[in-house]
């Protein structure tokens, strides 16, 4: 940051004069990320499971590494089709870590598959990854009257990601920890967490408003 604007306000003008999150900064793909991707509702089952691996490798790194990989990583993944990738076995485990493109991590790699199998027992019982993770869409009364700045820099989790997290661990997915899963919800739609100001956020709440939220099977 180059003064204490964002530090005082969470946002930025960008070079096309529009005011944006703090966070894409003026990186194209970032900006482009923020702006047409971050916060918007997600009920593809393959777009959730491959935001749950791509969490998970980026523990202890920036988002910004993962997106720059993303694409090498859904090539190296079959697309993050979780029925593919819980048939993985040693020999696709050798190949990822020898795959320069992705993150190099045997604990990530090996959750991955163990979560693509959880995955597939999770839409046996719900129906589809959709409709469980819209049971955590967080109410009202847990949500911040205004999303500010400071709000956002004080509660990395939520109530809800805590109990999504502990769900999750017990059903035994891995790298599903709080500060992950709020990132996950806050990705996915779930939250609309767009600072107050943001050029995205009242277009966020249009679509959150017109969302047809999915419901696990009876």
């Amino acid at each position: 940051m180059q003064d204490d604007t964002p530090v005082k306000t969470g946002l930025i003008t960008g070079e096309d004069g529009d005011i944006r999150c703090f966070w894409p900064g003026t990186l194209p793909e970032y900006v482009h990320y923020h702006d047409h991707e971050w916060g918007r509702p997600v009920t593809d089952d393959t777009r959730l499971f491959e935001k749950i691996c791509l969490e998970g490798f980026q523990s202890g790194l920036s988002w910004l590494t993962i997106l720059r990989k993303r694409q090498n990583f859904r090539e190296a993944f079959d697309g993050f089709d979780y029925h593919r990738i819980a048939r993985y076995g040693e020999k696709d485990v050798e190949r990822l870590l020898g795959n320069a493109g992705i993150i190099r991590h045997r604990g990530k790699i090996n959750s991955a598959i163990n979560n693509a199998k959880r995955a597939i027992e999770l839409v046996k019982e719900t129906g589809s990854l959709a409709a469980y993770f819209w049971q955590f869409e967080p109410p009202a009364d847990e949500r911040p009257k205004i999303v500010d700045y400071p709000t956002l820099i004080a509660n990395p989790t939520s109530p809800t990601s805590i109990r999504l997290s502990k769900d999750l661990k017990k059903r035994g997915w891995t790298f599903v920890g709080p500060t992950t899963m709020y990132a996950h919800m806050q990705a996915m739609g779930l939250v609309n967490d767009h600072i107050e100001g943001c050029k995205c956020r009242q277009e966020i709440e249009r679509l959150r408003a017109r969302f047809k939220r999915p419901v696990p099977a009876s």
